[in-house]
């Protein structure tokens, strides 16, 4: 079924066959390629299995994870769409995380000056943020998407049953993304996280709150899809957590990206409780819940610098000055906030004495 409420290019289904060949039937045979990962390779495809033989669908399959997320792998799709003739009127189907619907949509809106792709993520962070909204791309010289374009999916499929397949660090590298939407827009969403039973999931109930998300970021992409005003209000947390998270990869000590998020959120809290009122109440509880969950990427003073440079680099700034979204309270964003250095040193610093 189509949500009502949702864009209706996203698809909540269990039956993801049927989805799948509603789409893929309008395309040529032998004009249907799909791209995966390792992973979704052996767990999702076999689901498939039927689709692929009928259709003549065309495999790729890359390593998983941010190392690969290069211009070296795009460069492998590109070698098969272009060997067995894809153009204009093909399909790409992503079949993976957010690494790799950001890859396939770069590939896809790149080949030929654009072909159709569609997404069926399989991570959580992919299900509520990656897959949609247009943003694809690669990283690039150290820089965690530096190089892509926004071109939306011709649809996305949603299955929570792939959830089941990943591990519970990256289940909750998802929740993060859920969190941040609760804490920007929607307060209902908020307090239905805070409640979620992480003991006992379950993923048809989890398919009702991950529509809420959804709506969240459905809403800023419609809003504003090029990121000039209102859809900024996605990247709360981001302008730290990115930094966190390129300073740690590039550390060898990499984290995923939602713990990169979470700990971005709670510096960016300490800045929207200097900047915009945030409650300083709520903001030492919020923090302690989430090291209490997503524990602690260690950082010292000697770090701040190293961290502050790579957030200059953020693709958000305007000229030399670092643009912040933050919040007055839940549900209330302030976008294109300058912070000035002395301020973000001390919100690093509030990070970095939290005990877990």
């Amino acid at each position: 079924m189509t949500a009502s409420n949702i864009h209706s290019n996203i698809i909540f289904s269990q039956q993801i066959e049927t989805e799948l060949e509603n789409i893929v039937s309008s395309f040529p045979v032998g004009k249907v390629f799909l791209l995966t990962e390792e992973t979704p390779a052996k767990l999702c495809l076999p689901l498939i299995q039927n689709l692929i033989d009928k259709y003549q669908i065309r495999i790729t399959t890359i390593e998983g994870g941010e190392t690969h997320k290069s211009i070296r792998s795009v460069e492998k799709v590109w070698e098969v769409l272009s060997k067995y003739g894809a153009d204009r009127k093909s399909l790409l189907i992503n079949i993976g995380g957010g690494m790799l619907t950001d890859l396939g949509g770069f590939a896809a809106s790149t080949f030929k000056r654009g072909m159709a792709f569609i997404n069926i993520p399989t991570t959580l962070l992919a299900q509520v943020d990656a897959s949609l909204g247009g943003k694809t791309g690669i990283n690039f010289n150290g820089l965690k998407n530096e190089i892509g374009v926004f071109n939306e999916p011709n649809a996305v499929i949603i299955n929570t049953n792939f959830l089941k397949t990943i591990d519970f660090e990256n289940f909750l590298s998802g929740y993060a993304e859920m969190l941040k939407h609760g804490l920007i827009k929607n307060p209902a969403h908020w307090e239905e996280l805070m409640v979620y039973d992480f003991d006992n999931i379950d993923y048809e109930a989890l398919q009702e709150i991950i529509a809420h998300s959804v709506d969240v970021k459905k809403w800023h992409v419609e809003n504003d899809l090029t990121e000039k005003n209102i859809r900024k209000a996605l990247n709360f947390g981001h302008t730290v957590g990115h930094a966190f998270e390129s300073y740690a990869l590039h550390e060898g000590r990499p984290i995923l990206h939602g713990y990169a998020v979470v700990y971005g959120m709670i510096a960016e809290l300490y800045l929207s409780a200097a900047k915009c009122g945030f409650d300083k109440l709520l903001l030492d509880q919020i923090s302690k819940w989430m090291l209490e969950k997503y524990g602690k990427f260690e950082i010292k003073p000697d770090d701040y610098e190293a961290l502050y440079e790579l957030m200059t680099h953020d693709k958000k700034n305007e000229g030399s000055r670092i643009n912040f979204t933050l919040i007055s309270k839940i549900g209330q964003v302030e976008i294109n906030q300058d912070c000035p250095k002395e301020l973000i040193f001390e919100a690093l610093d509030y990070y970095s004495q939290l005990s877990v």
